[in-house]
């Protein structure tokens, strides 16, 4: 039995991270400071002797005693991340600072959860690993995009300056149950808006493209690659590579749902990225890994999720 450290843990991807661990038979200790994350994520692991929850944020330094470290910490919705920029790049820069520190003193293998925004708006399609990417600096995004590149370079020098184990994953679009409704994402923002019938929003002409991978797959990517061989350290991309039109995912919605919605076009945000898509050859060549979960099937369970959430709470996106 491993003792894990997960940030972020009562975040969507967090919360689903803490339960594969613990089924796996590890002891979980899942520290998050309730920002974005939510107590109702986790509420269902709380009678689990093997899981304890932390309240904590880790701008400021945390003493616990754990053999590997999940960093998961950081608002990754645009909506949140911009609600105050400053705390989403002191999470990126101190948060994950603070961190490896902790896995320096403890000598425990530490995996960043990087993003695809490391990317920004790429001139290289797909996205592979070896690319540096075309981000705007000073943009509204740059909390977060220019804060997670500040993250990966943090995990390689304490790498490379204290031989800490690190490992870097760069996380594509994920969905699934347990995300939050108001978080502007567009999975989440087309499904809720479907289920009440509002005009779904497609910001742009809908033409820019986005690849959708279920949380399950994504989850298992991260794992996997925490317990690779020590000299594999990334990055390496996690994602789905099925690439899909925003106008067509926004059909398909409607479809699935069987929602009257109409479709409303709105101005491109600044800074949003036209093509996304990773490669994911190292993922299949260093992991074994690839996505199993085909979109249909992950938008179904997506979809009752939100339905049955709908029924409890009174959501407007």
């Amino acid at each position: 039995m491993k003792k894990i450290l997960v940030t972020g843990g009562a975040g969507f991807i967090g919360s689903h991270l803490c339960e594969k661990l613990l089924e796996q038979g590890n002891e979980v200790v899942c520290v998050d400071n309730f920002f974005t994350g939510s107590k109702k994520n986790i509420l269902h692991l709380l009678d689990n002797p093997f899981f304890e929850v932390i309240r904590h944020d880790i701008i400021k330094s945390l003493l616990v005693e754990v053999d590997e470290i999940y960093n998961f910490a950081c608002p990754a919705s645009p909506v949140h991340y911009q609600y105050n920029a400053i705390k989403t790049i002191k999470t990126n820069v101190l948060g994950t600072t603070n961190m490896l520190g902790l896995a320096k003193r403890l000598r425990a293998k530490f995996l960043q959860a990087s993003t695809s925004e490391v990317y920004g708006d790429p001139l290289e399609h797909p996205q592979p690993e070896t690319y540096w990417g075309n981000v705007n600096p000073i943009g509204i995004r740059s909390c977060y995009d220019e804060g997670k590149r500040v993250a990966e370079t943090l995990t390689m020098d304490y790498h490379r300056q204290n031989n800490v184990k690190i490992k870097i994953i760069r996380i594509f679009n994920t969905y699934g149950p347990r995300m939050a409704a108001n978080d502007g994402r567009v999975v989440s923002n087309f499904i809720v808006q479907a289920l009440q019938n509002q005009d779904l929003t497609v910001y742009g002409n809908g033409s820019q493209t986005r690849s959708f991978c279920y949380v399950n797959d994504l989850v298992d990517g991260a794992i996997k690659m925490m317990d690779s061989k020590d000299e594999f350290i990334g990055p390496v991309n996690l994602g789905n590579p099925v690439e899909t039109p925003i106008i067509e995912f926004a059909e398909k919605i409607i479809e699935m749902t069987g929602s009257s919605s109409k479709i409303a076009y709105k101005p491109l945000p600044q800074d949003d990225p036209v093509q996304r898509k990773p490669d994911i050859t190292l993922a299949g060549h260093e992991l074994g890994w690839q996505p199993t979960v085909a979109l249909e099937d992950g938008l179904m369970k997506t979809i009752e999720y939100f339905e049955s959430k709908l029924k409890k709470e009174k959501i407007k996106v």
